[in-house]
């Protein structure tokens, strides 16, 4: 896949409308909320439309009637310019309308979400503030001491539970199980736009562990191939079940290794002599 950079902040809002899908009849949400005219803009705004409905899920429980998030990617992380750039724009907005008090300032919330837990800027705000940070839970961090409610949201930290696509937004996904379980919470979903875009950036986002998860698949199913049509013709239930685990392992050891010495530079001949396989074996994991 060509390189190049990733657009996170869709992925992100798509991720959100899922976690709060239950909640969404009770939600508006923007992605990339035009400020003004000029090139201001916020990452996400939710609205709430009514006051007296329970938002369900934890990362809502703090929102009011207008609800301004920042996003940092994976790749980003949130700095003090950062903090301040966020604040002004909750200002901007606020004062933004026709009338005087349209949006009231108590109506407001800010939520900072990011991969890396930010002491800088938390420190910052501690000592030039006085703010303070209280441990939620569950990655969720209150923010206290100034009259705009906010949280920090660190996403590798989040409930799986409730947050398990925003939680995967992430670049360092491994190839076996957590990769299969990805894949398969997907299939139940496929055709939500939603769960696509999610979907899309992980996969882009993870290439090269999406490539080794495919080919250790794929070469699994043509090594083994003879092994389960004899085990099946035999009807032995146990016995394929038992060969098929120790079969699988065996397999996907060998898949890695062959994958990482060609990594290295190594020809298909010195893989099969460091292997100890035939050659055929490993062309047919690198195909």
């Amino acid at each position: 896949m060509e390189k190049r950079k990733l657009q996170w902040h869709p992925g992100f809002t798509a991720a959100l409308r899922i976690v709060f899908e239950s909640d969404r009849k009770y939600l508006e949400i923007y992605e990339e909320y035009q400020l003004s005219r000029k090139p201001l803009q916020i990452d996400v705004l939710i609205i709430r439309k009514l006051k007296d409905i329970e938002i369900k899920k934890s990362i809502g429980r703090l929102f009011r009637g207008h609800n301004i998030i920042e996003y940092k990617s994976p790749e980003d992380y949130l700095s003090i310019n950062d903090f301040y750039k966020v604040y002004g724009y909750a200002c901007v907005y606020q004062s933004n309308t026709d009338r005087v008090k349209e949006i009231d300032p108590e109506g407001l919330t800010l939520t900072f979400v990011c991969s890396r837990y930010p002491r800088e800027m938390l420190r910052h705000l501690e000592e030039t503030r006085g703010m303070s940070v209280e441990n939620g839970g569950n990655g969720i961090y209150y923010l206290k001491g100034d009259p705009i409610p906010m949280q920090l949201l660190i996403t590798p930290q989040l409930s799986e539970e409730e947050n398990y696509w925003l939680k995967n937004l992430r670049t360092d996904l491994k190839a076996g199980p957590e990769i299969r379980t990805l894949m398969s919470n997907y299939e139940k979903h496929k055709k939500s736009k939603d769960y696509e875009a999610v979907m899309n950036l992980i996969t882009r986002a993870n290439w090269e562990q999406m490539e080794v998860e495919k080919k250790m698949c794929d070469a699994l199913k043509e090594l083994f191939a003879e092994e389960l049509e004899e085990a099946d013709s035999r009807g032995r239930a146990e016995g394929l079940s038992q060969g098929l685990n120790q079969g699988l392992n065996q397999g996907i050891q060998l898949t890695k290794q062959v994958l990482r010495l060609a990594s290295q530079g190594d020809s298909p001949e010195e893989i099969a002599r460091k292997c100890d396989v035939s050659l055929e074996q490993v062309r047919m994991i690198l195909e």
